[in-house]
């Protein structure tokens, strides 16, 4: 039992140490990705990272992003702000960075109320021009 515990933990680690090669060749690639979010699960706030290829802002064109969180009722718990613009990820014109590397910031509290979120399973969702993506987080207090 004990191997098994090993090699989950090794194996949790290689996938963990091929993430930032993963986001390069998304970006040659050029798909949207979502990616897991952090702190998880202790701490009520998060970051959601996501990538966004160049391709998307050909031509001088800026792609609409749009981020929201959901609990397990489908009911909308938050809109996340755009790290190092302050911006809610609502229907947002983003500009290119130069890396295509972006983060949503949640503080862990419900939209509009200013309370925290309760302990339980949440599910993010990102929207770039259209194409939507998934991941889930978990938050514990």
């Amino acid at each position: 039992m004990k191997w098994l515990a090993w090699a989950l933990v090794s194996l949790g680690l290689s996938v963990a140490a091929s993430a930032p090669v993963m986001a390069q060749e998304s970006q040659q690639r050029g798909r949207v990705e979502l990616g897991q979010n952090y702190p998880n699960p202790f701490n009520p706030e998060t970051t959601i990272p996501f990538t966004l290829p160049e391709s998307l802002f050909s031509a001088g064109e800026r792609p609409v992003v749009s981020m929201r969180v959901y609990n397990v009722l489908a009911q909308l718990v938050a809109v996340p702000i755009l790290q190092g613009s302050g911006e809610p990820l609502e229907n947002l014109r983003i500009t290119w960075n130069g890396t295509g590397q972006y983060a949503a910031y949640w503080d862990g509290k419900v939209l509009h109320t200013g309370r925290e979120a309760a302990s339980g399973v949440y599910v993010y969702q990102l929207v770039v021009n259209g194409q939507r993506l998934t991941g889930k987080m978990t938050v514990v207090k």
